[in-house]
């Protein structure tokens, strides 16, 4: 390896037209500034969930690092000492006018906003706190893309998905500006495309399949580049570099699983597409992690499904609607039907955390150690439909930003200090105020 050999953090394999990211590397650092602080950039990933949480089961009744998981919060248990868990912020712009709390509340999830009832296209609300880091990082070219945008439920158009609300405003959680949703990613293979093999001008789904039944990676069709690549490379490096590729791999087996319709012999029988959430999720999980490790972009959003979500889990042993049980009547029967729901969506959780836990960057710390996770929904019970005393996790220690294992409480504090909080963390300048009641930066985060 050449003392003065230097690789610049925009570096992509190439091979057949394709471009592909690499993650950061020692040699992509000045040589002084191994292991320094600032060498990582920060991250933040957004998972929402809906209908609320059954918040007797999740909220820990000790403040402080002494805190207890509760029977919720009991899957996160080896990761403990990486989360915060906060209790009692409000978010009052998410009150509807009337009916429809969970639209107007989704849509004021990320942007403390007051949504304008519409069934039209006469849209209003303000932009969401992701879009403005993303729109930081466009205006720094600091990524390739702004931010990432992921679910599990595609969006509708326009028309009444919550009392006279329009579904955009149940459907998205990011807004680029006041009349604008960002439309999520809710295919696997889609977003796999855009952040790996997107980089292959022109190559059809007939190709894309094509290459798959000759059982060809994308890794694959960079390989001699990747070869050259790993001729230069240190130990470490070459460590990192093979690391990469088999987590790349994988998530491609996995999205592939995800996406590919599964055909039956039977006659008559529609291919149906994978829909399983638990399979689903993690994929988007894996794609964010990806998308973290090579720099494409440093925020993220996920929706575990749309506002006002009534779907049936059965594979949890539920046969009733998840949004039908929110809305508990104090029935004991559907808060043990809520708090297994919500132990799944902890489930998902746990997955992105530890695995962005076992992933070790060029400083010495886990991604994990160098980002910011934010969990929430956009109620709290879901039966009174409140705004106030949100379910909120925030993971990681975000590069020095967080200091985490311990529970917060707050009484009553706008959510929208912690979004700038989250904000002035990720390096956007001039941010004092947000949303409609949004004054400062919340205070006790480190």
């Amino acid at each position: 390896m050449s003392k003065k050999f230097r690789l610049s953090r925009r570096t992509v394999l190439r091979g057949t037209g394709a471009l592909m990211a690499l993650p950061l590397l020692e040699q992509m650092l000045p040589r002084n500034a191994h292991g320094a602080p600032g060498t990582v950039p920060r991250r933040l990933a957004v998972f929402y969930t809906p209908n609320g949480i059954h918040m007797q089961k999740w909220t820990p009744t000790i403040e402080g690092p002494a805190w207890e998981l509760t029977p919720t919060l009991e899957p996160l248990a080896a990761v403990k000492n990486d989360l915060l868990v906060v209790t009692g912020l409000a978010n009052q712009p998410a009150f509807p006018d009337g009916d429809g709390h969970h639209a107007a509340a989704t849509g004021a999830f990320l942007s403390c906003a007051k949504v304008y009832k519409t069934e039209g296209n006469n849209l209003r609300v303000g932009i969401s706190m992701d879009q403005v880091i993303a729109n930081h990082m466009t205006a720094t070219r600091a990524t390739r893309y702004g931010s990432m945008e992921l679910g599990i439920d595609a969006g509708r158009g326009i028309g009444n998905c919550d009392s006279g609300y329009a579904c955009p405003y149940a459907n998205n959680i990011a807004w680029s500006g006041p009349r604008t949703p960002v439309a999520k990613e809710t295919n696997a293979q889609a977003a796999f495309n855009r952040l790996f093999a997107g980089g292959i001008p022109g190559e059809t789904q007939a190709q894309i399949e094509k290459r798959r039944a000759y059982g060809k990676s994308i890794i694959d069709v960079v390989r001699d580049d990747a070869t050259a690549l790993k001729g230069q490379l240190g130990t470490s490096d070459l460590q990192k570099l093979d690391e990469y590729f088999t987590s790349v791999r994988e998530l491609e087996k996995q999205v592939e699983d995800v996406s590919v319709p599964s055909m039956t012999c039977a006659s008559g029988a529609a291919p149906i597409v994978s829909e399983d959430p638990t399979a689903k999720t993690k994929a988007m999980m894996d794609l964010i992690i990806l998308a973290f490790q090579c720099d494409l972009t440093r925020v993220a959003t996920f929706m575990l499904a749309n506002a006002r979500a009534n779907k049936v889990y059965p594979f949890l042993g539920l046969s009733g609607a998840h949004h039908t049980y929110s809305h508990h009547q104090k029935s004991q029967s559907n808060y043990k039907a809520l708090a297994t729901i919500d132990k799944w969506e902890v489930t998902l959780l746990q997955y992105l955390l530890e695995r962005m836990k076992s992933v070790i960057e060029v400083n010495g710390l886990s991604l994990l150690d160098n980002s910011m996770v934010y969990f929430s929904s956009e109620i709290g019970d879901g039966d009174s439909h409140n705004h106030v005393n949100l379910p909120i996790i925030l993971a990681g220690r975000g590069g020095g930003a967080l200091t985490p294992g311990r529970h917060i409480v707050y009484q009553q504090d706008p959510l929208a200090n912690l979004y700038i909080y989250l904000m002035q963390a990720m390096g956007v300048p001039n941010v004092t105020t947000f949303g409609d009641d949004g004054t400062g930066p919340l205070p006790g985060l480190v």
